[in-house]
Formats: structure tokens, C-alpha cells, sequence
């Protein structure tokens, strides 16, 4: 193989990455770009509102959620509260901790739509030892 037929090999190897999501999103730093985690594992935040989702189809019911203006740069997201009764545990203006909910390429999961996070803490205290009655809620 000549150095002319080389290149020409490689040049359309190249050209063919851009076809490949991972490769486009890698060059590109889109996650960086537009996560308003910015790359981090978890945000904190405050709820701004609590609300209800209706689920995709062929599902029926509201899904809970929260909506959550982040400290770090005041983007507004919207939260899934897990568990049953998280609801009534999140209050408006509390202090929350959330994460991706773990959808592939960073999206939402299951029937909620749109939703790309989760509630993991509330004040500081874990939501899943709220809810299992092992510690307390404290009051900010």
C-alpha cells in the first residue's frame, strides 16, 4: 500500500468518526457545554416548587417531583423524589442535594419525562433515611 492510499484511507476514517455520537460529543465537549452540573457527580440546590409529572405512556399516575434552582450557577432543574412520601418530607425553600438519575447518555429513565435527576438528600440527611424512619428531618 502506497503512502497516497494511506491517506486516503485515514482521511476517510476520520471523516466517518464525525457519523459516531460518542465521537461528536467527545470532540465537541458537549457534556461539559450543556450539564448545569457541570460535570460534577451531584449539585446542591434549592426547591423552588413542588410538582406533579404525568407519566408516558402506556403508564398512568403523577410522578413527584421538585423543581430545584442550583447554587452553583442558578440553573432551574426538575428533580424526581423517590420513595413513597418523599413529597411530603420536601419542603419549599429546603436545601437539597441531586444527581443524574442514570439514563443513558445522561437522560431521564423509566415513564417520567424529561426528569434527568434525583433527590438523594434533603438538609443535609439522606431522603432514604428520612423515609425509613431513621433519622429525623432537620428544619433549616
Amino acid at each position: 500500500m502506497g503512502l497516497y492510499a494511506a491517506r486516503v484511507l485515514r482521511e476517510k476514517y476520520e471523516e466517518k468518526r464525525w457519523h459516531s455520537w460518542r465521537y461528536k460529543r467527545r470532540v465537541l465537549d458537549l457534556k461539559r457545554k450543556y450539564d448545569p452540573l457541570e460535570g460534577a457527580p451531584m449539585a446542591r440546590g434549592i426547591v423552588l416548587e413542588k410538582i406533579g409529572l404525568e407519566a408516558r405512556q402506556p403508564h398512568s399516575g403523577l410522578r413527584k417531583a421538585v423543581k430545584v434552582q442550583l447554587s452553583k450557577n442558578g440553573v432551574i432543574v426538575t428533580a424526581f423524589a423517590p420513595g413513597d412520601g418523599a413529597l411530603n418530607v420536601i419542603n419549599e425553600h429546603d436545601e437539597v442535594i441531586i444527581e443524574g438519575i442514570g439514563g443513558s447518555k445522561g437522560r431521564s429513565t423509566g415513564d417520567i419525562p424529561g426528569v434527568r435527576y434525583k433527590v438523594i438528600k434533603v438538609n443535609g440527611v439522606s431522603l432514604q433515611a428520612i423515609l425509613s424512619g431513621k433519622k429525623e428531618k432537620p428544619t433549616r
